[in-house]
């Protein structure tokens, strides 16, 4: 039989293959010579003159393509801009073909290609009219790749330290994404009201957030938002934000105004679909891990914990089912926080709370494999997804001079994790889904 590493490997890759882009979205996007069909709603195509789509994020090649599959069944033009952090066949940042514009997407902090992203879109929108079907294909990533201040004054490098900060903060993806809604032309429901004029709007949203806040995907361009100016002032009295001068002279400016709410004449005809999300993740690796035999429980219940507080409560939980059962699979998604000091090694919150856990064991004496990986296949500024460690992670790391402590107290679980072989390297994977976390026991295996 394989080891518990293996098999914790196994359902990571598993999982992911189950929840597949392109297959979902062609669920959701049909057409034919007399209708279109998107999110479940369906337009004649005689009351149409054109299609235009909107891809943006770590998921938009994929759910793009499927898109211009479906939509090549109708007889009706459509053109897109297209926002990725993976170019097709070339690696310039911008390419032009057959009525689309692929833009490389910058990630984790805009970068030049984000402003022409941002302003590529805005001027694809400004062609919609009464008789134009607008599709937003939203997935985790887009906050950074398209980009474009409120206020003008405010540099590219300002805008890339205002969201180096956020990332550096410790606050929720749903907080960052509130104070990059208001600060930003694009996002926030912004997009959205550059094509309200148009029949109809459909946005379908690859989820890297809590269900509950689904205007936070990508910092919600094409959505109602919401947050609020209150919100914006209340995360800004709370927090230790080191904002540039000019972004927080912005968020007391008159310049800083309220996104668009629900009540918008720009939503009156949109509609909006979550077709992928953590929770599909999580199903996947429990209907796997089933049917590897092992009593399994999805506990989601620390997403956005410290990653230690994370730990804490996830060890416990499956040290419990331990005392149940002979083969347990504690399976969690969502994401932890670290908040980061100093100067930063390599890694990201999934080594770095694998890692951890991993000696967590060692001190307990309890023999389990972690595993925690990210759905979009990079883990922080490492070129890993993530990490499967057990209790001999650290020893082994010993062995080879290295410090396990130390790497955590500097954020550099990458390198120690890359070395002991523990780390999981899976690429991109055009996917966002939030992370996915596994914990797995077996009293009658040697792990």
């Amino acid at each position: 039989m394989k080891t518990l590493a293996h098999q914790a490997r196994h359902l990571y890759a598993e999982a992911m293959r189950t929840v597949d882009v392109r297959r979902t979205i062609a669920q959701h996007v049909l057409a034919d010579a007399a209708t279109l069909t998107l999110a479940g709603s369906t337009i004649p195509l005689d009351s149409l003159d054109q299609v235009l789509v909107c891809a943006i994020g770590k998921a938009a090649l994929p759910m793009y393509a499927a898109t211009a599959e479906a939509l090549a069944n109708a007889p009706l033009p459509h053109r897109a801009v297209v926002v990725a952090p993976e170019m097709p066949a070339v690696p310039a940042a911008r390419r032009s073909t057959d009525g689309v514009l692929y833009c490389r997407g910058a990630h984790p902090t805009p970068e030049e290609h984000s402003l022409h992203a941002a302003d590529a879109m805005l001027a694809l929108l400004a062609t919609a009219t009464s008789r134009t079907a607008v599709l937003f294909l939203i997935s985790g990533g887009a906050s950074a790749m398209i980009e474009r201040p409120l206020d003008p004054k405010i540099s590219l490098a300002e805008t890339a330290a205002f969201h180096r900060a956020l990332v550096s903060s410790g606050l929720t993806i749903t907080r960052m994404n509130t104070l990059r809604k208001h600060f930003s032309a694009v996002k926030g429901g912004r997009l959205a009201l550059a094509a309200a004029v148009a029949a109809v709007q459909a946005t379908l949203l690859i989820s890297d957030v809590p269900s509950a806040a689904p205007d936070a995907i990508g910092s919600g361009p094409s959505m109602p938002d919401s947050t609020t100016l209150d919100d914006v002032s209340e995360i800004l009295r709370s927090s230790r934000l080191d904002l540039p001068p000019s972004v927080a002279a912005f968020f007391r400016s008159p310049l800083c105004v309220e996104t668009p709410k629900a009540d918008h004449e720009a939503f009156s005809r949109a509609q909006f679909r979550i077709v992928l999300s953590s929770e599909h993740l999580a199903e996947a690796a429990a209907a796997t891990a089933r049917k590897l035999g092992f009593h399994t429980v999805i506990d989601n219940a620390c997403d956005e914990f410290d990653y230690r507080e994370a730990a804490a409560y996830l060890l416990d939980k499956s040290a419990g089912l331990a005392h149940h059962f002979a083969r347990t699979c504690l399976i969690s998604t969502g994401e932890v926080s670290v908040p980061l000091t100093g100067d930063p090694g390599q890694g990201g919150r999934n080594q770095q709370f694998a890692l951890f856990a991993a000696m967590e064991l060692a001190r307990g004496h309890r023999r389990a494999v972690v595993l925690s990986a990210g759905s979009d296949g990079i883990d922080g500024n490492s070129a890993a997804a993530g990490a499967a460690c057990d209790e001999t992670t650290a020893g082994r790391a010993a062995q080879l001079g290295l410090d396990a402590a130390t790497a955590l107290s500097h954020f550099n679980a990458a390198p120690l994790l890359r070395a002991v072989g523990d780390d999981i390297v899976t690429g991109p994977s055009g996917n966002n889904l939030r992370d996915l976390r596994l914990i797995l026991t077996d009293d009658s295996e040697s792990v």
